[in-house]
């Protein structure tokens, strides 16, 4: 079997076929170039009312031309599916970040300022795509100017120290982000939220027939069949990675960072407040670099690999869950995933010069704390864009 016809019969299962291209797995994000001013997302940026008049700030226009089934409903303009079921296919990424300009239920908030009917804002709480934060997150060195004033106008000390709800925290833990779980949930001026119009699926989700597997459901809570091949006591997610260089069999161990803002930073000496990063590669194999075809047609990235003979396929048990960890800690070992415009750009740059990494083997001694956050701006500011659609890795059994 070709790897192109491995790719065209399905391969987003759990157990999937052994294959090389099986580990092309969609990416969280697809946007335009034009648009990847704030963590490569779609951003808008909300300044405060001035009296009834609202000023939006740096702000491109996000509504996208979206196909839905033919059943949808039309509010505000905006053409609708419920979430929940799950729809019969996914839309198009759309991530949206807000500030609050005025006080009120997070719903009214999010309809009014996202144009989004009111039953689709309430299921995307339901469902857990919309998050806040008592305070904004400090966007990244991709950030345009603009931002960065309405950043800075937001979380500047003499606007902080007026907020109750921030009182006794440091900013940090106020920038912690947290699940809106109420529709009529009250959020204040100043608030930072983050809206998943089009949540993520996993395109497994879709093949599964979910209402057959419910065995029993009352008010309280609802039975389901167990998927074929699982334990009752444990369920075991293993990984494949496609990676751009081989990787040592066994444990890896690293430090993440704990800012929720990619790329994520991460160091093989313990940090303190640093989050522990595990996993288990349990095979690596070598195998052909996929031909440009492939590429072309799963859109995986160019990112300046400089030798694309081989590629391996690596097996990995993840023994903890941090957001990018498999990406992070193979592109800290030199070996990045295909496709990873992200981390594979800084992988490189590390290779041609060790000492760029302020948290590599071969970090420099800075002579205080401003050098060294120069150093870790300039190491950020080395990594790339999210992906547009594939990296080399997949879910590939449970």
């Amino acid at each position: 079997m070709s790897l192109a016809s491995l790719l065209g019969s399905g391969c987003r299962s759990f157990i999937a076929p052994v294959g090389l291209v099986r580990t092309l797995a969609l990416t969280h994000v697809a946007l335009s170039e034009q648009l990847r001013s704030y963590q490569h997302v779609k951003v808008a940026w909300f300044s405060k009312k001035l009296k009834k008049k609202k000023k939006r700030v740096a702000c491109e226009s996000l509504k996208e031309e979206v196909t839905y089934p033919t059943t949808a409903s039309s509010v505000y303009g905006y053409p609708y599916t419920r979430l929940l079921p799950c729809p019969s296919q996914n839309g198009p990424p759309r991530v949206e970040h807000l500030v609050v300009s005025e006080g009120g239920p997070v719903l009214e908030y999010i309809c009014k300022n996202l144009d989004l009917p009111a039953q689709f804002v309430a299921d995307l709480i339901h469902f857990g795509a919309v998050y806040y934060a008592l305070v904004c997150p400090k966007p990244p060195p991709t950030a345009t100017p603009e931002q960065m004033r309405v950043y800075k106008e937001v979380t500047a000390p003499s606007v902080l120290k007026k907020r109750d709800s921030i009182k006794g925290k440091t900013v940090r833990e106020a920038q912690k982000t947290f699940r809106i779980t109420h529709a009529d949930q009250f959020v204040e001026d100043g608030t930072y939220l983050r809206v998943h119009v089009h949540p993520k699926r996993f395109p497994r989700c879709y093949d599964i027939d979910w209402k057959s597997r419910v065995i029993a459901e009352t008010e309280d809570f609802v039975v389901l069949d167990k998927p074929a091949g699982t334990t009752e006591k444990k369920v075991k997610k293993l990984y494949l990675a496609l990676a751009a260089a081989p990787v040592p069999l066994g444990t890896i161990t690293h430090y993440m960072r704990p800012i929720n803002v990619a790329p994520r930073l991460i160091s093989e000496d313990s940090i303190e407040r640093w989050s522990l990063c595990q996993l288990e590669v349990m095979e690596c194999k070598k195998v052909p670099w996929p031909s440009s075809v492939i590429e072309e047609e799963y859109g995986v990235e160019d990112c300046g690999w400089p030798s694309k003979d081989y590629a391996y396929e690596c097996k990995i048990n993840l023994l903890t869950g941090k957001t990018h960890q498999i990406r992070a800690q193979f592109a800290a070992c030199g070996a990045p995933l295909m496709g990873d415009s992200m981390y594979m750009p800084a992988a490189i740059a590390e290779m041609e010069n060790p000492e760029l990494n302020p948290f590599g083997k071969h970090k420099k001694h800075y002579a205080g704390e401003n050098d060294e956050e120069i150093a870790v701006t300039e190491w950020m500011a080395r990594h790339g864009k999210e992906p547009i659609v594939a990296i080399g890795l997949q879910a590939c059994q449970i």
